[in-house]
């Protein structure tokens, strides 16, 4: 588990600067965004955490303005992303959770945003464009990569053939090729409530079985593409 990563010279800048706190699992990762942030002027790494719930207490122990955070974490951790993003923006005076992550589907990036997170940046963006993003965040204004937000304007303009994100979510499980049944004990919903969502995710994706819904979903970008 990586300790806090403070800037002894953190404290004594004198010039505006925005506290980012790094949550990701990949060393070389937390490495190569610190390299870039601290590029710019106005931004100083003060904290690193490798997992989520670390990323959770960093938050509430220094003081930052802006978190990083990544949505899959390893096996050392026991929440996601998306989860610590809703632990951490639960508090009073929370800073912001920008999530940086490779994922865009419907299935990450709805989570993520209904937990709090004030924007949604994929992690192959040039590095003006996250600088421009954790800037907005700290502002509390939205920045989000632009196959989200077009997915997103498109779910506006049409609400009536757009998946909920229960729906999304027992899609995803179908993908992952578990049961009605297995579904409904993952997701504590009777069976029946499992089968009406599949009913809704048919008619709306214009299918008529699961195999055609994970495959309709995946060409539309709502679940993750199998490996």
């Amino acid at each position: 588990m990586t300790d806090p990563v403070i800037r002894a010279d953190s404290a004594i800048r004198t010039d505006p600067v925005i506290r980012l706190l790094l949550a990701d699992d990949h060393p070389v990762v937390r490495a190569g965004l610190r390299a870039v942030l601290e590029s710019e002027r106005d931004f100083v790494v003060v904290a690193e955490a490798a997992t989520a719930e670390r990323a959770v207490e960093l938050a509430a122990e220094v003081e930052v303005d802006v978190v990083l955070m990544d949505l899959q974490f390893g096996p050392g951790s026991a929440m996601n992303g998306a989860q610590a993003t809703a632990a951490i923006t639960a508090r009073t005076a929370a800073p912001r959770v920008l999530i940086v992550t490779t994922y865009d589907t419907d299935a990450d990036t709805l989570p993520a945003l209904e937990a709090g997170a004030t924007g949604y940046l994929l992690k192959d963006a040039p590095p003006e464009e996250l600088a421009r993003a954790v800037r907005s965040a700290a502002q509390g204004r939205t920045a989000l990569a632009a196959t989200v937000a077009d997915r997103l304007l498109e779910r506006m303009r049409t609400p009536s053939a757009a998946l909920s994100a229960r729906e999304t979510e027992v899609l995803g499980l179908v993908a992952d090729g578990l049961t009605n049944q297995r579904i409904s004990q993952r997701l504590h919903l009777s069976q029946a409530t499992v089968k009406s969502h599949l009913v809704h995710i048919y008619a709306k994706l214009g299918v008529d079985s699961r195999t055609a819904a994970v495959r309709e979903a995946r060409v539309r970008g709502l679940i993750r593409r199998g490996v």
